[in-house]
This record gives structure tokens, sequence and C-alpha cells, in this order.
């Protein structure tokens, strides 16, 4: 049989099975097709071999990955990259963004490729970001952003300060839809500190900078020789609450962002993940009771400082939880823990840290925290041991007032299930702020160790007035008499008058100390409140966790997550 010939090879689109014609010709060699297969490989390619072996090798001795790599390291799945546009001026190709698995859940994600014009931003990157926050707040996923950007692209003029302004407006409109999670790498100013800000968390790893402007700026603008690490490194910015994880380096903050997102939900229309757990819900705190009782039986006694992270370490299951802003404002406490395999944010006084009295940094710490939980549907665990609000001038000159009212008003706003633990101290003020039953807790509940009052010992003066004036006024005439005692004894006089006078004094303190114990044993304690139904039930320490999780567990088989449908009202 004789071969057909490459004529008679040629499809026609008429009739594939007539006689080719006589006038037909071969195709190119390639093949339009194939040339168009050809080329839209080389385009995919293109965003991943933009960057030179040079600058590759760069950024390996700065100790830093490349964009691909940080992302290899988010997960192990093949990613689903999105547009991979690379123009005649490198337009698009210094930012990669794909959707990731991570945990069996999707992920945006996206990253300055620094190895391509420095990661810096133009017209095509901003709306490159804006459309995937968009389509993650669609498809209701968590973003996470790896942030390495020199800023806007000068050679592109306005339109790299467009790109910035498409992404800051993208990213602020999906701000409670859905969560995000701010990786900071490298060298980052002006937009490239803004933009991440605008997200729910930020890591920072040592060694990497970001703020308004440069050491460089700083000296020349104003004169001040500063290093980027006292400028704005992880030092600065976890101090001051704009980091909220200050770790060691790029691994461990993708491994840290990761953890984290274990603990949040996809979107406000979801719960956080729940996780099954071996750790039984009624297994007995007995640590809690060791701490207190050795705290308490101590020779300082009521007034013992208390580290209340032991206390959330004992609650949650099998010991682990994640804090927040570890570093900063070390008087309160903000963690995410688990109890029952139900996700909880805990916000706790912490005593052994200036008595764990709420300060201008603990108000704010606590109030982002709590509006966090309320926007994401997770249920908050308030732990109170508190002497009050840190009053002084200092304070007040700040604006502790303005802080206070951002913490309460966002304790206020709380729509998840709360529930309120008195461990210790509730005075004043931070007790009737702090999610008791009147600011909308759905339960309180006390430790026998707890004292509620309106203030602490200073109390005894208004309650005790009468007793403790009649005692004072004795004061002047027991000085007479035990000088005039010391006098005979053959003391001199000035001598027998600072004697009495020291006597005297002791002796008061010794009164004071008893109407001290009074106070509390009267008024310092839970029966009053109990009775009010401030409290709803006295709980022993080595049962809290197993009370706490039945309650959990009650509560969110209840709660509908949904996104926030109230009245917005004015905040801080």
């Amino acid at each position: 049989m004789p071969t057909p010939s490459h004529d008679a090879l040629i499809p026609r689109m008429n009739d594939p099975l007539a006689e080719p014609d006589a006038g037909a010709t071969l195709p190119p060699a390639a093949g339009i097709y194939e040339d168009a297969l050809h080329q839209a490989r080389e385009l995919n390619q293109r965003c991943f071999s933009a960057a030179t072996h040079a600058a590759i090798e760069r950024q390996h001795q700065k100790g830093r990955m490349t964009v691909f790599e940080r992302i290899r390291a988010l997960t192990r799945e093949e990613p689903e990259y999105l547009f991979t546009n690379w123009g005649p001026n490198l337009d698009g190709a210094s930012l990669v963004t794909a959707i990731l698995r991570i945990g069996g859940r999707d992920v945006a994600c996206y990253g300055h490729d620094f190895t391509v014009r420095a990661g810096s931003m133009d017209a095509t990157n901003g709306e490159k970001l804006a459309r995937l926050f968009r389509l993650a707040a669609k498809q209701g996923i968590p973003l996470i952003g790896m942030n390495d950007s020199a800023g806007a692209f000068v050679p592109a003029g306005v339109g790299g300060l467009d790109g910035y302004a498409d992404a800051f407006t993208a990213l602020r409109k999906i701000s409670g839809v859905v969560p995000s999670i701010m990786c900071m790498f490298g060298f980052n100013a002006g937009g490239g500190s803004y933009l991440p800000r605008q997200g729910s968390f930020m890591i920072q790893p040592h060694d990497t900078f970001f703020g308004l402007t440069g050491p460089g700026v700083v000296r020349s603008v104003l004169g001040e020789d500063v290093t980027a690490d006292d400028l704005g490194g992880p030092k600065v910015h976890s101090a001051s609450g704009v980091v909220d994880l200050a770790v060691v380096d790029e691994v461990s903050a993708l491994r840290t962002a990761t953890r984290l997102l274990s603990y949040i939900p996809d979107n406000n229309r979801s719960l956080a993940p729940y996780q099954p757990t071996s750790d039984p819900i009624a297994r007995p705190t007995g640590e809690i009771d060791t701490l207190l009782r050795s705290a308490l039986d101590s020779p300082t006694g009521m007034n013992t400082p208390i580290d209340v992270s032991i206390v959330i370490q004992q609650l949650c299951d099998h010991g682990d939880y994640f804090e927040l802003q570890p570093t900063r404002a070390r008087n309160t406490i903000t963690a995410f823990g688990r109890i029952g395999g139900h996700v909880v944010g805990f916000v706790a006084n912490n005593s052994a840290v200036a008595s764990g009295q709420i300060d201008i940094h603990a108000a704010y710490k606590n109030a982002r925290f709590i509006r966090f939980c309320n926007l994401y549907n997770i249920p908050v665990v308030f732990m109170e041991d508190t002497t009050g609000f840190l009053p002084g001038r200092e304070q007040e000159t700040a604006g502790i007032v303005q802080a206070g009212r951002a913490m309460l008003d966002a304790i206020v706003d709380l729509r998840t299930p709360r529930i309120l633990v008195l461990l210790r101290n509730a005075f004043g003020g931070a007790y009737a702020s702090f999610n008791n039953y009147n600011t909308g807790a759905d339960l309180v509940l006390a430790l026998p160790t707890t004292r509620v009052a309106v203030m602490g010992n200073a109390g005894k003066e208004f309650v005790y007035k009468k007793e403790l004036r009649a005692l004072r006024a004795e004061m002047p005439g027991r000085v007479a008499e035990l000088k005039q005692a010391h006098v005979k004894t053959g003391m001199d006089e000035g001598e027998a008058a600072e004697q009495a006078e020291s006597e005297v004094q002791a002796w008061m303190k010794q009164q004071e100390a008893r109407f001290n114990q009074r106070y509390e044993r009267e008024l310092m304690n839970p029966r009053e409140a109990l009775s009010l139904g401030s409290i709803s039930r006295i709980v022993m320490p080595t049962e809290l966790r197993g009370a706490l999780g039945k309650w959990i567990d009650l509560f969110m088989r209840r709660y509908e997550p949904s996104p926030m449908a109230s009245v917005q009202r004015e905040f801080f």
C-alpha cells in the first residue's frame, strides 16, 4: 500500500475525508498551533525565570529566600499561580500571587519578588494585588502576605502610587471579611509598610526593617543618625504593638504564620477549625490549685504576684496555646487556645507584671484582640486579677481614659460567647469594664480566692471611717503618755519623744492591718457578689477546666457564625 503523502494528512474543515486539493501546501514546520503552545509555555515560565542567577545569589547571601522558596516553605502542595504577567518593563513581574493549600485549607497568598526590580510596585502590581484580595473575600479564604519590597517603582511615576492606592483600598475592604497574616521580610519602606499593617496580624523576623522611611532619609532630613534596627526593627515594632510577633528568621516567620492560621477561621461566616482532643474536658487542674496555694500562703498573701500564663496553659488542650504580642504590655495576656477542641480567645490580667494593672498599652492590646475575636466568631474567656487601671500624671497625659474606653467599647460590642473568670482581685472601674454580666457576659465564674470590691484595702477608710478616726484621735495622747513613761526611766526628752512616736506609729499600723483583714473578711470576697447575682457560681481551682469546657461546648453548639450585622458604633 502506498504511503499517504503529507498533503493527505492535512485536515480539512469542510470534509476531512475528501481528497486533497491539487494546490494544497504544507504548514510551517513548527505549525501555528505549536507556535502558540511554545509562546504560552514561555510566557508561563517568565515569572519563574525573570530573576538572574546573580540576583538570586545576592538574596541568598543576605540570608533571605526567594519568593518561590518562601511559598514552598508554606506548603508542599503545588501552588496555583495567578496573574503571571510580565510586561516589557517588567510590569507585574516583581509580585507573585497564588492560591495555596495549607493544612487542607485554601489560602490566598502574595509575595514580592525582590530579585526582580527590588520587589517594587507599579500600577499593574497594585491591580494584581487588589484582584487577589477581592478573590479571597469572594471565595471566603484567608490571606498570607510575604512583604519584601523597596516600595513604589520610581520610573513608573504616579503609576506606582496608584498601584499602592488600589491595593490599600482592596485590602481595607476585605478587612473583617477574611483574616490576613502578614510576614515582613527584607527592607520595606513607605507603602511597603502601610499595606501589610492593614492586615490582621504582622510577623517580623530579626534583621529586617520596615518603616515610614529608611535611616538614610532620617539622617538627611532630620540629621539623626540611627540604625535600621533601632528605627524599624522587630524590637521597636514588637514593643509598640505594630508587630504582633517577632521571630528569629524567615523560616520561623512562615512556620509561625501556618500555626497562627490553625487558630483562625477562613472568613467571618465560619468558625475557627475545631480539633478533636484526647485531653479530657474534666481533667483536674491541680496545678492551678498549687499555684494559688503557694502564692496566697506566702508572707505577702493576697498581694503575691501570680503568672496567669500558667493558668491558661492548664486550661488549654494539652497545655498548648498561642500568645499574641508576647513582648508588649505583659501586664495583660492575649492568646488563642483550645478547650475541648474549640478555639478560644483568652484576655487575662497578669499580676506577675505591675500587679496586672491596666495601662494604655494593655488597654489597646486587649481592645484590638477582642475586636478580632468579635469579627471572626471566636468565643472569649476573660480572666481577671487586677487592682484597677494604672493612675498617674503620665498615664492621664498620654490618654488612659481614651485607651480604657477603647477596651470597654470592644467588650460591650462583643457578640460572641464570652465568659468571665474572677481569679482574685477585681476592683473598681477595672471590674465594671471587664466583661461582667452588666457589660454582656454570658457567664461569670469565680474562684474561692476572688476579692470583689469598689477598691482594695483603701476602701476601709470609707467603710470604717468613724472607728479609724477615733483611733487616730487617740494617737497624740498615746504619744504623750509613752514619752512621760520613757522620761521616767531616765531617757532624754528628745529621744523619749522619738521613741514614743515610733511606737505609736507601729501600733497604728497594727490596727490598720486588723481593719484590712476585717475589710477583706466582710467585703472583699465573692459572697456579696454571689448573693447579688454578679457571680453565677464559685468554682474550685481543680475543676476550672471542666467548668469552662462544658459551658464553651454548650455555647458553641448554639452559636451561629455570621458576619457582624449590628450598628457600627464609633470607636477609636
